[in-house]
């Protein structure tokens, strides 16, 4: 260990992040679910949906959303199930799946998302200052940037 991180330089720093993402997420979860009934990743589906205009195919979903695509399958049929989304085929490929958010799961959508980012603000945003905030913005940025593009 001592060659690939000399002096265990980040080391807390990467175990802080760890902790802090496992535990906002069990708790924005945990508040979601009692307060709408709606999973945290079932959620995260719905905004998915809503920010690219209400539809995506299933492909494109389950990347934006960080989702296996058999993962992303099996949560699609539980919200059609639900009526917060629809299945269509695409126009240009008969084989293509696309994903549509329904009035009603835009409905559902609209309640949780402030209960969603209500959490986000309480257990996150004021817990931080302004120059915390964006400090902590840049290094995730330029992290993630450098994981995608090598």
């Amino acid at each position: 260990m001592a060659r690939e991180v000399p002096g265990g330089r980040g080391l807390r720093a990467w175990d802080a992040l760890l902790r802090a993402h496992a535990t906002l997420l069990r708790q924005l979860e945990t508040d979601l679910e009692s307060k709408t009934g709606l999973a945290l990743a079932d959620f995260d589906v719905l905004a998915q949906l809503a920010v690219a205009g209400g539809s995506l195919r299933m492909t494109e979903l389950a990347d934006r959303a960080l989702i296996s695509r058999s993962g992303m399958t099996r949560r699609v049929t539980r919200l059609v199930h639900e009526r917060l989304v629809r299945r269509a085929h695409a126009d240009a490929d008969a084989r293509g799946v696309v994903v549509q958010l329904t009035s009603s799961g835009l409905d559902r959508l609209a309640v949780a998302a402030l209960v969603h980012m209500r959490g986000v603000s309480d257990l996150f945003l004021k817990k931080l200052n302004d120059k915390e905030l964006a400090v902590l913005e840049s290094a995730l940025a330029k992290v993630t940037l450098d994981c995608t593009f090598g």
